[in-house]
């Protein structure tokens, strides 16, 4: 995260995207057309590490698949959210919901969708291989791991750390 310090005392909810942050990017079909993404079992513990320490946790996707739902139901989110044209715009309404403001948000993304709710919130984060447009969002923590790596237990450590 190149030395800087970040305040992560106000977040209350924390975000990620899904491909290229919870997975590696890749789409997988088999010959039958059946379709499989993998996942880190680091990134699954991390969102259950920030719960524990009262950090509600979540995923924001454009696709609509059967498997990311499964996922986010695995891992026990309090919110998953599927085929997304406005993430920014979700999140506000999320945080109107939740009677929070976007700075209690940390968000991690990885393209070009993610960008404005990258630009807005109080913790913008991104995988190593996240597209340039991404990483030149001012004040965003540029991550050591790539997606699908554990990218999202990287910056989720480095806020239950600031919150011992």
């Amino acid at each position: 995260m190149k030395g800087k310090k970040h305040d992560f005392s106000k977040i209350k909810l924390f975000l990620s995207d899904v491909d290229g942050v919870l997975t590696d990017a890749g789409m997988y079909y088999t010959e039958n057309g059946d379709e499989f993404k993998r996942f880190c079992t680091y990134d699954g513990m991390g969102f259950q590490l920030l719960q524990k320490k009262g950090i509600k946790v979540g995923i924001l996707t454009t696709e609509d698949r059967e498997l990311n739902r499964r996922r986010a139901k695995k891992l026990g989110l309090d919110f998953d959210f599927h085929g997304l044209k406005d993430k920014l715009q979700l999140v506000k309404d999320l945080c109107e919901k939740e009677n929070i403001s976007l700075d209690e948000v940390s968000y991690i993304g990885d393209d070009v969708n993610c960008f404005d709710l990258l630009s807005n919130v109080g913790i913008a984060a991104c995988p190593s291989n996240a597209v340039s447009k991404v990483k030149a969002i001012p004040n965003i923590i540029h991550l050591k791991k790539k997606g699908g790596d554990g990218v999202v237990r990287e910056l989720a450590e480095e806020i239950l750390a600031s919150k011992n």
